[in-house]
């Protein structure tokens, strides 16, 4: 029972924890403006390096990121600790990052209205296979730097991750884990649903970590 009430404190805290709006608290602190009401209008990283720049972009990633991170460490410390086996430990894992991607999407702190997730997720799954996320991230920075598009590049970088554990590219993997990350995919889908239809209209906003020459 006792076990029981800590996973749904922490599963609350992970919760919250995601919830935190980056990009509006910061653009609001150092900006004195509501990201939202520029640029897409998007509360998320990309949305931050398109309107205040690289610094505070890629400061917004990496709380971001580190939300996803720190929610699904969680359990890696239960199960350090001892207080569940290695496979509780990825279900936890799972369930406690998700509550942060949830957390970002749909902010208790932002009326219910966040960012896409995109970051948090990558924090998500360093922590759940570094292997797999490494190179997840290396096909989204190849996709990036091909076609200039972070939509596109997210899409693939998701593609990628449960590709490579359905082939189990690193060994056997938990079936769960493979499971979960078609479903990433398809919440990646999902939330860049309208970038996907800019993309087919060629109205989609590129991006240029090195600004193009007049």
């Amino acid at each position: 029972m006792a076990l029981i009430l800590l996973i749904l404190l922490i599963s609350v805290y992970c919760y919250l924890l995601g919830s935190i709006p980056t990009a509006v608290w910061y653009g609001r602190r150092f900006y004195g403006v509501d990201i939202r009401t520029l640029g897409s209008g998007n509360a998320g990283a990309t949305n931050t390096f398109r309107v205040f720049g690289k610094k505070a972009g890629t400061i917004v990633l990496l709380i971001d990121a580190w939300k996803g991170f720190f929610a699904t460490a969680q359990a890696v410390i239960l199960y350090r600790i001892g207080l569940v086996d290695l496979e509780t430990c990825i279900t936890l894992q799972i369930i406690f990052g998700f509550l942060a991607v949830l957390g970002h999407l749909l902010p208790a702190f932002n009326s219910f209205k966040g960012g896409k997730g995109v970051a948090t997720l990558l924090g998500m799954v360093i922590c759940l296979h570094p292997l797999a996320a490494f190179l997840s991230i290396l096909f989204f920075v190849i996709t990036f730097v091909i076609f200039h598009f972070v939509s596109l590049a997210s899409i693939v970088g998701s593609f990628t991750f449960p590709i490579l554990l359905l082939f189990e590219t690193f060994g056997k993997e938990y079936p769960l884990m493979i499971i979960f990350g078609f479903f990433v995919t398809s919440l990646v889908l999902f939330t860049h649903r309208k970038n996907i239809s800019r993309i087919l209209k060629g109205t989609e906003n590129r991006m240029y970590f090195i600004p193009k020459k007049q």
